[in-house]
């Protein structure tokens, strides 16, 4: 009988233990902060970050409004039909001086995984200088490759190849 009583209480104070932080954090999120509107930056730009404040809502914003900038095969240099985009990119980053861009280099399939890591790096890395000789500070800008590992588009054709050799610009 002795056993049977510890096994008990043993039991509930493991249920307390528990119910008692599932309980706090299901409560928790019952009160919720009336959502308040975003300044404005005075810039015109506009977008997202709805019921964020502060850096956040700065990233948030700047996210929405960063494109994608795509390549040639087998190439890293800028397109001249997407130097407007990277222009564009410059001045949603210029707005936002409290935000930190990281430029992703993607690749599409074709090529081996070393090939395609040193090849998107290249293209981040392209990115990133257009936008510094656009006046960015380097020291906002980040590079990274994944290569071949994240593709927008997962078909085996040159519209999803296309698709798939570019940079992306993350706000950090």
């Amino acid at each position: 009988m002795t056993m049977t009583r510890a096994r008990g209480w043993q039991g509930w104070i493991v249920l307390a233990l528990v119910l008692i932080p599932l309980l706090a954090v299901g409560t928790a999120g019952c009160h919720k902060k009336p959502k308040q509107p975003i300044e404005g930056t005075g810039t015109g730009i506009t977008g997202g970050g709805e019921g964020l404040t502060g850096r956040a809502a700065h990233v948030s914003e700047a996210q929405n409004q960063l494109q994608t900038v795509y390549f040639e095969y087998d190439r890293f240099d800028i397109r001249s039909d997407q130097q407007e985009t990277l222009r564009q990119n410059a001045k949603v980053i210029q707005a936002y001086p409290d935000v930190n861009i990281q430029v992703q280099g993607h690749c599409d399939e074709r090529g081996s995984e070393e090939y395609n890591l040193a090849l998107g790096d290249k293209r981040a890395r392209a990115g990133k200088d257009f936008l510094v000789d656009l006046g960015i500070s380097p020291d906002r800008l980040s590079t990274i490759s994944f290569g071949e590992e994240r593709p927008v588009d997962p078909g085996h054709d040159e519209t999803a190849w296309a698709k798939n050799r570019r940079d992306e610009f993350v706000a950090q």
